[in-house]
């Protein structure tokens, strides 16, 4: 649950890759794309050549076929456009424990040979889900294409939703709360971070594995209902990635999909939602499975892929991607009071989040490492980053996508992505031109509106046995206008 910035970066969360269609960017073309002045957009990007076929069968399956005959090996993606922010209250982490029952078994291949099936054939296989979206997906020798489609075919139109696969995957998904939630530092201070941060407002403030809770609570009932709303052909994207063959791949996924029955499908309504009106916290925390204390500050920000957006996620790569970014040189480096920040966004397809996440070292003040924060954010409202960072924060954008566009799986993810939530995968192309556009002055007027005390959601995580010392915050500051015309983030 980290920004697009730290995603092209590595980060787990795989999003916006794709792949160069065999060519190479040319030597020096990422400098030379953003040899500019700051104040202007940059030049357009090395957009990658990708070979995209797009097709939708009968009963809605939405298809995306991306051939590249340089490695024997392909990747096939089955993403349902349903994540946790579709759950209703009270029933948090029925997509994620709906995932897990995504392997118990289907007419065709009874419990465990899926898994069996596709390693058998030296191939690998796994699932996410994140609030927006759920994606099942295996990489594959590309001579085996066949019996992958069959094996993702099989359970979209036939899955055993039985109480046996019921229960087993409950115990498994609460023994997953335990080691990632219960047993992890620091989680539970960001997940009460997103609640302050949404300020209640279901869909996103509450976390994807749910609560223990609700775990407990869950019913066959409920989860079978689930099933029949959202798992279905036309709330899907197929999308295969590799050494395919098109007339072949077309012909097997209408052989395979193409019989499966069409869902009743209501789409969720979400409440409106226009971010924070004020601030709350510092709300202190008491974590057992902490070592040293940890301040968390959020602010609610525009949905992903809007023109604000990509301005605060240039604004969180000069705040914290790299050594040489600002508040790891100030905090970790210079003043070594922190153990190491980050700086990100949710990248949420609804109302997101930009968050702002230090873990203290030894001798850090949790005041004194609150107020190097802020000097840099006031800093960045006040001037923009400078023409140097702006530089350094496209040249990453630009050398991660187009060095992280080899992998199959990663692409397929990527488009699967795009076709499901923009509607068409060919856009994930044009993607890196929507960073390298942003201008040191969008910056600046991004965070001046988004990042402001007024709004702020903040907390503080603190060890068991080390009581809070930082002193209360000092009164809100009166919001400075922006000069000009402002403009308008597993497993199974």
């Amino acid at each position: 649950m980290r920004s697009r910035i730290a995603s092209f970066a590595a980060t787990c969360v795989m999003v916006l890759l794709a792949q160069i269609s065999g060519a190479q960017p040319a030597p020096g073309g990422a400098a030379k794309a953003i040899k500019e002045k700051t104040e202007k957009p940059a030049a357009p990007s090395l957009r990658p050549k990708l070979a995209i076929e797009r097709f939708t069968l009968d009963n809605g399956l939405r298809v995306v076929l991306n051939p590249d005959p340089t490695s024997p090996t392909l990747a096939v993606v089955v993403w349902y456009d349903v994540g946790s922010r579709d759950e209703k209250p009270g029933e948090g982490g029925f997509a994620h424990l709906f995932e897990h029952m995504m392997f118990e078994g289907s007419a065709g291949v009874p419990r465990g040979e899926h898994d069996k099936i596709v390693e058998g054939r030296g191939g690998k296989l796994n699932a996410s889900t994140s609030e927006d979206w759920t994606r099942y997906f295996e990489t594959m020798p590309s001579s085996e294409l066949a019996v992958t489609l069959y094996l993702e075919a099989d359970r979209m139109k036939s899955l055993q939703v039985t109480e046996e696969a019921f229960e087993n995957q409950r115990k498994v998904v609460q023994e997953e709360y335990r080691m990632r939630v219960e047993n992890a530092p620091f989680v539970k201070g960001y997940f009460r971070l997103m609640e302050l941060v949404y300020e209640g407002y279901h869909p996103y403030a509450h976390p994807v594995i749910g609560s223990m809770d609700e775990l407990d609570a869950a019913k066959l009932a409920w989860v079978q209902s689930f099933h029949k709303r959202w798992y279905g052909p036309n709330n899907a994207v197929l999308v295969i990635a590799g050494d395919v063959d098109v007339a072949q791949a077309k012909a097997l996924v209408t052989k395979y999909f193409a019989g499966v029955a069409r869902i009743p499908l209501q789409p969720t309504t979400f409440p409106a939602y226009a971010g924070r009106t004020k601030p709350s916290g510092p709300e202190a925390l008491t974590d057992p499975n902490a070592r040293t204390p940890a301040t968390m500050l959020a602010w609610s920000i525009p949905p992903d892929h809007t023109k604000e957006h990509y301005a605060l996620e240039m604004a969180a790569a000069v705040l914290s991607d790299g050594e040489s970014s600002r508040l790891h040189r100030k905090l970790v480096k210079d003043l070594a009071i922190a153990q190491n920040v980050s700086v990100s966004t949710e990248d949420h397809r609804g109302p997101d989040a930009f968050v702002v996440d230090a873990q203290l070292a030894e001798k850090g003040k949790v005041d004194d490492v609150e107020k190097a924060i802020w000097a840099e954010i006031d800093d960045l409202a006040k001037k923009g980053p400078t023409a140097a960072e702006l530089q350094k924060a496209r040249a990453k954008v630009e050398h991660a996508f187009l060095f992280g566009l080899q992998a199959n799986l990663s692409r397929a993810m990527a488009l699967a992505k795009f076709e499901g939530h923009h509607g068409d995968a060919t856009l994930l192309t044009g993607e890196p031109d929507k960073y390298l556009a942003v201008t040191a002055d969008d910056v600046r007027a991004a965070v001046a509106k988004y990042l402001v005390r007024e709004k702020l959601a903040h907390v503080r995580v603190l060890p068991k046995d080390q009581p809070e010392k930082a002193p209360k915050p000092a009164p809100a500051k009166p919001a400075k206008p922006a000069p000009g015309k402002p403009v308008k983030k597993e497993g199974k």
